[in-house]
């Protein structure tokens, strides 16, 4: 693979350079057709079996820096292309973190990817990646995956032919967005488009695809406090000192590489809160400033005072029930379904849905029976008895019985015990093996020909699969449960001066299992409290969760320092190889002398209600995320803990859901602990996760831990 190469690659005084842009143009071209917002070239070193990147486009190539050269043998999209000789595709966020997990943890945002080889039939040359915001859909058409072929084998002709005449590749430029306009607070373009810019009440700027500063008008240099001349042509985290904090650099790449809107909140000191609201393109962003008065009020203002028959089942019904068993999460979930769905749709009414376990049999769910004593009489009953629900499961064979002449023939007990006159027994086979049977009951007799026989056997089969999946799932959910509860406290200690409460909650999507995490331990006559997030909702950061909270107790124990604790865990994050990354707060409560020492590692603000009812959004130096940067500093603030004081401490999930801007939930956040604070804590903690719970499904983890300064005595 390398001949070629090698042979494309010949020293420029050989022959002149290949005169056209050849790699940008092929890259601009596919882009554009396929509405690709970002993308780069990848040649095949002449020596090696390395990949090097030749061009990008629509993004700074610091966001690719860690894949600049990659081994051929490296589990990434485009190493994956080269070897393989085929397109690869990953849809989204979920499927990269299970695929290729260390892409996730560096560039931790929604957006799609695919990567072609480009080769002929004899060679490989490199290979081309684009990427799309997560907003796409989540498979290419046929349309897409031909164009993009296309492309790549008509660059890979090129160069071959380039190889065959020794003519060596000019270096290329990367693609970006247009250079920064620079001058004075205004410059546009435009004369009339200046003046209205600046006659807005809130800040504007523009931020090119590297985050420096083309465009600010008067109102943004006013908020931000810095003259218009030393803003443009920098970063604003370099120019603005109090927006140099690695998360808000963060909410700037989530941006730029997902082409979601994004917003946050900062504190400018020493008590006014910004609300930024960055708006993406592919050539840069432009960003909306203003004065976050909900979060600057929550801070100084005092609290407000008082606040069935039958019918014809269709193919085309057939198909809908059958993407409605697909949803089916849990058993109950099919159970409920089935009888939702199916039952009524071949004139059913009454539902028994047994499995087996041990040798005996397993009644799972049942609708319509009742008096429930006619069903559960069959639970733990052993497979070897003489029943229609035992034989079908047994054999895999379906059993239909039109009246109940038919049953007393076989089963003359069965028949004095219910009310019903006719009975399918359906067997549910999954992955070639009985996982139970399906019992259809009817209150008169029924004839089943031979066409709905048919339907039902196919029916059975799709309810087969789905609960093959629920039981897995639900086997799952269990073991996902068992350990989250193993690795959380189950009780909070009771120390001097401090009355504490906590909740967590899981998220409602996947194994409702995750990495939040609290803790409160006492600390050499004081105390100590952490909570933190290790990214994912799986069994994977639940264990790593376990092991943090168990280093944050070790370390405390020897009596480290919040930033030594913070230090400290952050270099055994990165010794532990995980290549997960966890946001974390970490204090040292001494409710003595009405103090707290904190330190933040890429954690949201905790909240502070001071005895008068005020509410206030603490603005704490913080370090990056914990099992990113081994030289990471976290530097600790020291913040009023008076007697009534109540700290909340929570986790992203709290005040983050689609759709909804931090500020606005931060505000309410506040508003709600104004109202709530004077609640016994436990009352306190269940109204504050109550309110995100009525929200909706949880697509996050939710932890909150309170904590009171008691007074003395």
């Amino acid at each position: 693979m390398s001949e070629g190469q090698s042979s494309a690659r010949a020293p420029a005084g050989a022959r002149t350079p290949v005169g056209r842009p050849l790699l940008s143009l092929t890259l601009a071209s596919m882009m554009d057709e396929v509405h690709a917002h970002s993308g780069a070239v990848y040649l095949l070193s002449p020596d090696r079996p390395v990949l090097e990147m030749a061009v990008m486009a629509g993004l700074p190539r610091a966001f690719a820096a860690p894949w600049e050269r990659v081994a051929l043998s490296a589990p990434i999209p485009v190493a994956d292309a080269v070897r393989d000789r085929r397109l690869v595709w990953v849809g989204g966020e979920e499927e990269m973190a299970r695929r290729y997990p260390r892409i996730a943890v560096v560039l931790p945002y929604p957006f799609a990817l695919a990567a072609l080889p480009v080769a002929t039939a004899t060679r490989a040359y490199g290979a081309v990646f684009v990427t799309w915001p997560g907003t796409r859909p989540q498979e290419l058409s046929d349309w897409e995956r031909d164009h993009m072929a296309a492309a790549c084998d008509r660059l890979a002709v090129r160069l071959e032919r380039a190889a065959e005449q020794s003519l060596p590749l000019a270096d290329e430029p990367d693609l970006l967005a247009a250079p920064l306009v620079g001058g004075t607070a205004g410059t546009l373009g435009s004369v009339e488009a200046a003046r209205m810019v600046s006659r807005l009440p809130y800040g504007l700027c523009s931020l090119d695809v590297h985050g420096r500063v083309g465009f600010a008008n008067a109102a943004a240099a006013e908020l931000l406090d810095v003259p218009v001349g030393r803003l443009l042509g920098t970063h604003l985290w370099a120019s603005v000192p109090w927006l140099n904090d690695p998360v808000y650099e963060d909410r700037y790449r989530a941006a730029l590489f997902s082409q979601h809107v994004t917003s946050f909140v900062a504190l400018r000191p020493p008590s006014d809160w910004l609300s930024f609201r960055l708006y993406p393109s592919t050539t840069g962003l432009s960003v909306r400033i203003s004065r976050a008065r909900a979060v600057t009020e929550m801070n100084r203002a005092a609290p407000q005072p008082g606040r069935a028959g039958a019918r014809l089942v269709t193919i085309s019904q057939v198909l809908d029930l059958a993407g409605a068993l697909t949803e089916a999460v849990g058993v109950q979930d099919v159970v409920q379904l089935v009888a939702d769905e199916v039952a009524p749709a071949v004139g059913s009414q009454g539902l028994v849905v047994l499995g087996s376990r041990a040798g005996r049999l397993q009644v799972l769910g049942h609708r319509g029976y009742p008096d429930p004593r006619v069903v559960e009489r069959y639970d733990g009953m052993p497979l070897s008895e003489p029943t229609p629900g035992s034989q079908v499961l047994r054999t895999g064979v379906p059993a239909f019985f039109e009246s109940r002449a038919d049953v007393e023939r076989l089963y003359p007990s069965l028949v004095s015990m219910s009310d019903f006159a006719a009975w399918a027994y359906l067997p549910l086979i999954a992955s070639g093996r009985p996982v139970g049977t399906c019992v259809l009951s009817y209150t008169a007799p029924h004839h089943f020909a031979t066409e709905e026989r048919a339907v039902l056997t196919s029916l059975a089969g799709l309810i087969a699969q789905a609960l093959e999946r629920a039981v897995l799932y639900d086997a799952k959910h269990r073991l996902a449960h068992g350990l989250q509860e193993a690795l959380l406290p189950h009780t909070l200690p009771s120390l001097a001066g401090i009355e504490a409460a906590a909740r967590y909650l899981p998220a409602t999507q996947g194994m409702e299992i995750g990495g939040d995490f609290y803790d409160l331990v006492p600390a050499q006559g004081m105390a100590a409290a952490v909570i933190g997030d290790v990214q994912g909702h799986n069994v994977t950061a639940a264990g790593l969760m376990g092991q943090v909270r168990t280093a944050v107790r070790a370390y405390t124990a020897v009596g480290q320092a919040p930033e030594d604790v913070m230090r400290s865990t952050n270099r055994l994050l990165l010794d532990l190889g995980a290549e997960l990354f966890a946001s974390c707060l970490y204090l040292r409560l001494d409710p003595a002398h009405g103090r707290a020492v904190m330190s933040r590692a890429g954690h949201p603000p905790p909240l502070l209600r001071r005895p008068d009812g005020r509410v206030r959004v603490l603005d704490l130096a913080g370090g990056p995320l914990l099992g990113i940067d081994g030289s990471a500093s976290y530097p600790s603030t020291e913040v009023d803990f008076s007697p009534s004081s109540v700290l909340v401490l929570y986790t992203d999930g709290l005040v983050e859901s689609p759709g909804t801007d931090f500020e606005v939930a931060l505000a309410d956040l506040g508003r709600r602990l104004t109202d709530l604070g004077d609640l016994p804590m436990d009352e306190l903690a269940d109204a504050l996760v109550q309110h995100g719970a009525d929200v909706g499904g949880r697509p996050d983890d939710v932890a909150v831990l309170l904590l009171r300064a008691l007074p003395a005595g």
